[in-house]
């Protein structure tokens, strides 16, 4: 197992309530079909707070459990940057959580 890993679940649970604090968290999942864009971050399909919920976070969640390796890099901030560009203040603290998330990603255990 990654060192990283108890790191980065909480940090997954932190996204998550970030997530829900701001009202961007939906008990409604979206079609398959929309889940199944090839495009990055489902920008053809979904809204990113969408691919946050239903697409990265299970994915994470689905690494940790089964001990996968953790992706060489992230780049969730830049996206969440380009996204929240006209929310700068409510989305400051799911943008700082994103921020830590890439840096642990990127650490080398």
């Amino acid at each position: 197992m990654d060192a990283r890993f108890p790191q980065i679940a909480d940090h997954l649970l932190l996204i998550e309530r970030e997530l829900r604090v701001q009202g961007w968290w939906s008990e409604d999942m979206p079609e398959a079909g929309l889940l199944a864009s090839q495009e990055p971050f489902c920008v053809d399909t979904l809204d990113f707070s969408q691919w946050l919920q239903w697409i990265f976070l299970p994915r994470m969640k689905q690494i940790l459990e089964q001990d996968l390796p953790l992706p060489n890099a992230s780049g969730i901030l830049a996206m969440a940057e380009m996204v929240y560009a006209n929310q700068a203040e409510k989305s400051r603290g799911i943008r700082v959580l994103l921020h830590q998330f890439d840096e642990l990603i990127t650490e080398h255990s």
